[in-house]
């Protein structure tokens, strides 16, 4: 490879320390009336396209999971030990919304888990281990418990541009918002807020439940459905609604599962159908709304005009 040759004068960079005097030479002091004699010049040899040799490696789009083999091993001999004679292939995943996932091919049993499980403590794994191979529905209740506690192990989805629309034909949610917050939350609330896409139902039979209000974690985004944007709903109703769901984002502990942090389901029983368990400190603050009563015995009134909305 060809290069050039670097003059002398790169030793103030390369060297800062040498001092100059006499003839130009440059010198150091080295002990007490000791010096060095004249230093030869220096040459240093540059690759011409120095840009060409640097191959620089961009990590992908999404992070690679690299899973503990050993761990992977151990928990699938656990599986196999509970399903003797069936043969079992277990697969480590980093999915958002299928956490645990399990299906009989063939006689074979597939199971896809994330990775959390693989450090999770012995209680929980037995726990996975009873509800993969036997369904169990206590332990299936434990294992959701730990997949809320480590919700914060769940992959990101990628960055996307949101776009938000507070301002409704007769509700306006941000208003809503900045009044809840001045009053509840001493505006300590940071979360967002939009109306929900309209969507149009493929066949004419009526809903049985539709959710309200959502709230996702990962976005720190309130999500109010669009049946509410109507002339005959009234405004605490809606604040309600927005306030429950504003409680989701300042209490972590009654945040829910990867596919929905929370929501707030009015059924056809005129009852609010919670995806997750509420803490006693979620309840008491919710009681704290003002209109509380009122907004749930609104509910009750008018909950078919909604289902039919």
């Amino acid at each position: 490879m060809s290069a050039r040759t670097c003059v002398p004068e790169l030793d103030q960079w390369l060297a800062p320390r040498w001092s100059r005097g006499g003839t130009g030479a440059a010198r150091s002091s080295v002990g007490r009336g000791r010096s060095l004699g004249p230093m030869p010049a220096a040459a240093i040899r540059v690759p011409e396209r120095l840009s060409a040799q640097l191959a620089l490696v961009f990590p992908s789009a999404a992070p690679q999971l690299f899973v503990h083999e050993g761990a992977r091993q151990a928990l699938e001999r656990r599986l196999k030990a509970a399903c003797p004679g069936r043969p079992v292939v277990l697969s480590i995943t980093d999915n958002r919304h299928s956490i645990i996932s399990h299906a009989l091919k063939n006689g074979v049993l597939h199971a896809r888990v994330h990775h959390m499980f693989l450090d999770a403590p012995p209680r929980v794994v037995d726990a996975l281990v009873r509800y993969v191979t036997r369904d169990d529905r206590a332990a299936s209740i434990l294992v959701g418990h730990y997949i809320e506690a480590n919700g914060a192990r769940l992959a990101r989805r990628r960055a996307r541009a949101i776009p938000l629309h507070a301002k409704g034909e007769h509700h306006d949610l941000l208003s809503l918002f900045n009044d809840l917050n001045a009053r509840y939350f001493d505006n300590a609330c940071h979360a967002l807020i939009t109306w929900g896409r309209r969507t149009t139902r493929k066949n004419d039979a009526p809903r049985r439940a539709i959710k309200l209000g959502s709230y996702s974690s990962l976005e720190r985004l309130i999500r109010i459905h669009p049946v509410l944007d109507r002339a005959w709903v009234p405004r605490y109703f809606v604040a309600y609604v927005v306030y429950h769901e504003m409680l989701h984002h300042m209490i972590p502990s009654a945040r829910g599962n990867a596919r929905q942090a929370s929501s707030n389901i009015a059924s056809a029983k005129g009852q609010i159908a919670r995806r997750v368990l509420h803490p006693p400190e979620f309840l008491e603050r919710e009681r704290q709304f003002r209109g509380y009563d009122r907004a749930l015995d609104w509910e009750r009134r008018h909950i078919n005009r909604l289902l039919s909305g």
